[in-house]
């Protein structure tokens, strides 16, 4: 994989079932049905993006979305990749292709959420959120009490901006 060329697009309906079957490949990323994938790989593609071999097979995928009530946030729902591309910063990648995109947007923040055990994930925004020499804040978002009724892991926000000037979008 490290001779192929990876492009970076936007995802369309077409790609909804590859998503499906990478994500359910990626534990412990929760899976969505087909339909969801769906409207992630077209509602929101201007907001997510698809990581591939050019001309050839899906080896990331990240779904975004603009928080309706902070604008200048993005949302980050899932960052999926594939086995057979794992430890060779794509993740990082993806998420620097996406932010160079909606930059011009006006975004200057993301948020996620991730679970206490979700290692790979803290070291992801971490490293990004020090590429962008950006501050990272850190809360609870969904207890696993109260709102997971004991059934899933707390979920904790991460918050990671602002990493544009102003002049810079």
């Amino acid at each position: 994989m490290n001779s192929e060329r990876i492009v970076f697009t936007k995802p369309s309906a077409i790609d909804g079932m590859a998503v499906n079957q990478l994500v359910a490949a990626c534990p412990p990323l929760d899976t969505n049905s087909v339909y969801c994938n769906l409207l992630q790989a077209s509602h929101f593609n201007e907001t997510s993006v698809v990581a591939s071999v050019e001309g050839g097979s899906m080896l990331g995928f990240v779904s975004g979305y603009i928080i309706p009530n902070q604008l200048d946030t993005l949302f980050i729902w899932q960052v999926a990749v594939s086995e057979k591309a794992r430890g060779q910063g794509l993740a990082k990648k993806m998420l620097l292709s996406l932010l160079e995109r909606t930059a011009c947007a006006g975004v200057r923040y993301i948020e996620t959420s991730i679970t206490a055990s979700n290692e790979g994930s803290w070291a992801l925004f971490r490293r990004l959120a020090d590429q962008l020499e950006a501050a990272l804040e850190e809360s609870v978002m969904f207890d696993k009490k109260d709102h997971f009724k004991g059934l899933h892991d707390t979920e904790h926000l991460v918050r990671i901006g602002p990493f544009f000037k102003k002049s810079e979008i």
